[in-house]
């Protein structure tokens, strides 16, 4: 339509006024959206075809007609026996990857029988404190068939290297592992505080691990960028959309000052984001991250690598929106997620399970969201043809609209020196809390509707959940002692101690960390002896 056209064009007019409408972010949002919205829209520059700069419509050309996204369901609990029959039993009912959950010691670099861990062992995930538990955990399971995912960060590196010798034991060469580690130690400080060490030394590590897999691991992503934690903690979508995208600015210039040449690393960082309730708001988001990535890396750090351009990225439906009454309306939320993530174009998927405001998962709810996204896939028909909203004038407004907001947060830290100078002085965290404090005051006034909870409640009636019984601590702490007892103390202690020699050196940790590994060494003995040379950090209060 010529400009001439559009200002002839009569303004829509509501003719039955109502209350203002905002997507679950407080975006206003218009009556109606028109050609007059995107003036100056440019279909090469702004959209493009699937495949092609700057991948607005997707990053692959035909996108899931040939094959559909990977389907991984994300599953760890109790021991690594029963992590391992649970695995077994999704890849047999058809997930394409795995998808491991840790317990809280494990994540936070501890053992079963340090006096932190009490309670918690086995209880959020699996727990892996040696490469004996992750030897179990992968039983039966020839790692060159299968893509693993690893949500893990701060102990990545250990976990890594667990991982890695598991596929030594098995014959099989790195290089042959496909799969990612989530390692994203900046939005531990930002949102899931699941942080231990200072922000600069864990940057070291992560670094460390870029370069270990760019040389040694070609097919595995060396990070998952991950924008879901940030959501999960309160933050708006163009805010998980900005603080996601400028941490991988962030780990991206660090790699180029540590000597790596961009297409070298580029093309193996990955992403990870939230798909939360708002149907259009979250397909605007992800349509909006490939193109601020791909501008990025090809005019920021002149990457040559279209692969380097490619903003890749796995999806989980938000574990927040799900709630504890009324559980089975969670499956209609999950559904209405997970299609969001599919037109927005996901590269791999996770649906949430209905119990998971109450417990972990049990087998029979996670067929049903493994189901959900079969259904999708095969069902729908939205996956044979790539981009289908494309075109909208709402879809493409509403992606102008939050890659605008997202840049300006970009400025905003640029001028704080980066993002971990952003950290260090708390911008990020305190947005965050004002977002999650908007909405919840939008919910208590119910502007902001949540079925069965302030709106259509019902009484409530006892629902079966999972339960993990305190005997797997306690088969933990005796398979961690058996082990100490077991393997060569002497070996142990020379290999932690040129950890330490090469954490307070310019080495990369990776390689003492897999002689570690391959000793036996617990996952917190690394850790601490970490500790001894970094320090564990201790967020200043944010206000």
């Amino acid at each position: 339509m010529t400009k001439k056209a559009v200002e002839e064009t009569p303004p829509f007019v509501e003719t039955r006024p109502s209350r203002v409408h905002t997507t679950i972010s407080g975006r206003p949002i218009e009556p109606l959206y028109r050609p007059e919205d995107l003036v100056g829209f440019d279909y090469a520059r702004d959209l493009g075809d699937p495949g092609e700069l700057p991948y607005t419509r997707g990053i692959h050309r035909t996108m899931y007609r040939g094959k559909v996204w990977t389907m991984r369901q994300f599953a760890g609990f109790g021991t690594p026996r029963e992590t391992n029959a649970r695995f077994k039993y999704l890849l047999e009912h058809g997930v394409h990857g795995l998808s491991v959950a840790f317990d809280l010691p494990t994540l936070m670099g501890r053992d079963p029988d340090h006096p932190l861990s009490l309670g918690e062992v086995g209880k959020c995930g699996v727990a892996v404190s040696s490469l004996q538990d992750m030897e179990t955990l992968f039983e039966g399971i020839p790692l060159d068939q299968v893509s693993t995912s690893m949500t893990i960060n701060s102990p990545a590196a250990m976990l890594l290297a667990f991982y890695i010798c598991v596929a030594e034991k098995q014959g099989i060469s790195p290089v042959k592992l496909s799969g990612t580690v989530q390692a994203d130690i900046l939005k531990e400080f930002i949102a899931q505080k699941e942080y231990i060490f200072p922000p600069r030394p864990s940057m070291r590590v992560v670094v460390d691990m870029i370069r270990y897999c760019t040389e040694r691991l070609p097919k595995w992503n060396s990070i998952s960028i991950s924008g879901y934690h940030i959501r999960e903690a309160g933050s708006t979508a163009a805010q998980e959309l900005a603080f996601t995208l400028r941490d991988g600015v962030e780990y991206v210039q660090w790699c180029v000052d540590a000597g790596m040449d961009v297409d070298g690393f580029a093309p193996r960082l990955s992403f990870f984001f939230n798909s939360h309730s708002d149907f259009f708001e979250e397909i605007a988001k992800f349509r909006a991250a490939r193109r601020i990535w791909a501008r990025v890396m090809k005019e920021r750090f002149g990457a040559k690598s279209p692969r380097s351009w490619m903003c890749r990225f796995h999806t989980q439906t938000a574990g927040v929106s799900l709630t504890a009454q009324q559980p089975y309306n969670n499956v209609v939320r999950t559904a209405l997620q997970a299609l969001a993530a599919v037109l927005g174009g996901t590269q791999s998927l996770h649906t949430n399970s209905l119990d998971e405001a109450l417990a972990l998962p049990t087998q029979e709810a996670v067929t049903i969201a493994l189901r959900t996204q079969q259904i999708i896939a095969h069902e729908s028909g939205v996956a044979n043809t790539a981009d289908p909203l494309g075109g909208s004038y709402f879809v493409e407004k509403l992606t102008n609209d939050i890659e605008a907001d997202a840049l300006e947060y970009f400025r905003r830290i640029d001028a704080m020196g980066g993002m971990v100078g952003a950290i260090e002085r708390g911008y990020p965290q305190r947005e965050i809390q004002e977002a999650a404090f908007q909405f919840q005051k939008a919910v208590e006034r119910k502007e902001k509707v949540i079925v069965g909870v302030n709106e259509y409640a019902m009484e409530e009636k006892p629902f079966p959940i999972l339960y993990i019984d305190e005997k797997v601590a306690e088969e933990q702490v005796g398979r961690v002692e058996a082990r100490r007892r077991s393997r060569d103390g002497g070996q142990v202690r020379a290999a932690l101690g040129r950890l330490q020699e090469v954490a307070r050196g310019t080495g990369n940790v990776m390689e003492p960390i897999l002689e570690a590994a391959r000793a036996y060494a617990t996952l917190g003995e690394m850790c601490d002896a970490l500790r001894e040379v970094w320090g564990e950090y201790v967020e200043p209060p944010i206000f």
